[in-house]
């Protein structure tokens, strides 16, 4: 539990400071004003997704704030905005990876030593979490970042409908979320197919460029 929840800390701040710089980058001082713009966590917890980690193993953190109207493209540069918290996370699962091959490749990661092992467990939910998080804010459901890039890129007449129904979108993400028969039939394989296919994809690219 330690390491799942070392991991979320790191995964969500990472996630989120991504947010907050690059709008700030795209000139907007919103998230910038909010202190935001941080790789802190206790900027970026919040106090009732985090406490869930400790309950059932999994929570949330504060979105960011974010004003497109102060962007030159808005649309395009939102669609940036939104796309890099899923990258991020995509990311450090990367970088995990590699500190995993080059512990493999030194004897490191078979030592038996504790804090090796502890090392090994670490990176090892470091990298399926993430790997789990880039898919699943992916996802074209609202609040999710995957639902604001649909929405940027949607027609005009598209995205009104998008915000008359919103709520009917996030009451449907719920539902998929809380209800175990669903879970199961939708995210569930998505997670699978995160924490095995997209890491070991991941982990032969890291591979192929250590040659």
């Amino acid at each position: 539990m330690p390491f799942v929840f070392l991991s979320l800390v790191i995964a969500f701040s990472v996630h989120e400071f991504a947010h907050a710089y690059t709008a700030h980058l795209f000139g907007d001082p919103t998230a910038k004003q909010e202190g935001r713009v941080t790789l802190n966590p206790r900027k970026h917890l919040d106090v009732i997704g985090t406490l869930l980690i400790f309950i059932v193993g999994f929570g949330w953190a504060k979105p960011v704030p974010v004003n497109r109207n102060n962007f030159k493209n808005p649309r395009m540069m939102g669609i940036v905005v939104s796309a890099v918290g899923p990258l991020s996370n995509l990311f450090i699962a990367f970088i995990g990876l590699i500190v995993t091959y080059l512990l493999f490749v030194t004897g490191g990661y078979d030592s038996s030593i504790g804090v090796m092992s502890a090392l090994r467990m670490f990176l090892n939910h470091l990298v399926e979490l993430n790997a789990v998080l880039f898919v699943f804010n992916l996802l074209p459901l609202p609040p999710l970042d995957g639902y604001r890039i649909i929405e940027d890129l949607a027609p005009q007449r598209v995205r009104i409908k998008m915000h008359q129904n919103v709520q009917w979108g996030t009451f449907v993400f719920l539902l998929i979320v809380f209800i175990p028969p669903l879970y199961a039939n939708t995210l569930a394989p998505l997670f699978y197919f995160a924490r095995f296919d997209l890491v070991l994809w991941l982990a032969n690219i890291v591979h192929f460029i250590a040659g």
